[in-house]
């Protein structure tokens, strides 16, 4: 996709000046348009993530083990002696991006963070969440949501291609799907429904009576019309007024001034940033 593959490179470009502009411990991909991988240094500084952030994911042993997932071009490459790469290392992470927001403090206390979000304040997030939804054959579904926050649930993109797309079979397995979707207006081919993560937290909020939100960023305009696609083949208004879209630019206008500094730098995420 054009959109992902601009902000991937802009994303590169902006870590490579970064290493070099900090001296941070990294390394990059061998792809045409390579990925920073930072790493954590001697004085326990990660080029990846604002300093308050890696500091309280570090001491939380929930979080901390967030950090440990092998990056999978890990054992392709051959990093330094001592480092293997993992995926939250990788400045295309969406997954650190989400943390470096909700870890700068220890609880998301923001009065204006949570208004905007919908839920209380106070609460700890906690990421790589189950919903257990159900399935037709009374088992449920074991895939993991990026985060949870009381009853909302949160899924985050930044360079990845789409939401997935999934045989019609493995969408069909849902108990739910009938209840919460139009079928004719979500499965446009019988053989493959893009969208498939959108689809799964809808049906995990339905399960749950929580809500849902995608955090996504206002250069990816494909992946703002993905949702909205799944969104109109929802059937319930109230189930629709659980689920929401906000941009990491709309999220950025009421952080802190030093972590709106690190979103603007690292990946070009200013507040009230427009498409071009």
């Amino acid at each position: 996709m054009p959109w992902a593959g601009a902000l991937r490179r802009e994303l590169s470009v902006r870590g490579q000046q970064i290493a070099v502009m900090t001296a941070a411990l990294h390394e990059t991909t061998a792809a045409e348009v390579p990925s920073v991988i930072f790493g954590c240094d001697e004085s326990r500084q990660h080029g990846n993530f604002h300093p308050a952030s890696y500091r309280n994911i570090c001491a939380n042993p929930e979080w901390a083990r967030r950090l440990a997932k092998v990056h999978s071009g890990s054992r392709r490459a051959s990093p330094r002696a001592g480092w293997r790469w993992r995926e939250l290392d990788c400045a295309n992470s969406s997954d650190a991006l989400l943390m470096n927001i909700f870890c700068c403090r220890t609880t998301v206390g923001n009065r204006a963070l949570c208004s905007m979000l919908g839920i209380s304040c106070g609460l700890v997030p906690q990421f790589g969440f189950r919903p257990n939804i159900p399935l037709g054959d009374r088992k449920t579904d074991r895939t993991e949501i990026d985060m949870k926050l009381g009853p909302l649930m949160v899924e985050a993109k930044l360079t990845e291609t789409d939401f997935q797309t999934a045989p019609a079979r493995l969408v069909e397995r849902y108990r739910d799907l009938a209840e919460v979707f139009d079928r004719e207006e979500l499965m446009t081919s019988s053989d493959a429904v893009p969208g498939y993560q959108l689809i799964r937290g809808a049906l995990a909020a339905y399960a749950t009576g929580g809500s849902f939100c995608v955090l996504c960023d206002a250069r990816r305009p494909d992946l703002i019309e993905q949702w909205y696609r799944v969104m109109r083949a929802v059937r319930s208004c109230a189930l629709r007024c659980r689920l929401q879209l906000l941009t990491w630019q709309e999220l950025t206008a009421v952080l802190p001034t030093s972590l709106q500094k690190f979103l603007a730098s690292k990946y070009g995420i200013t507040a009230f940033s427009h498409l071009p």
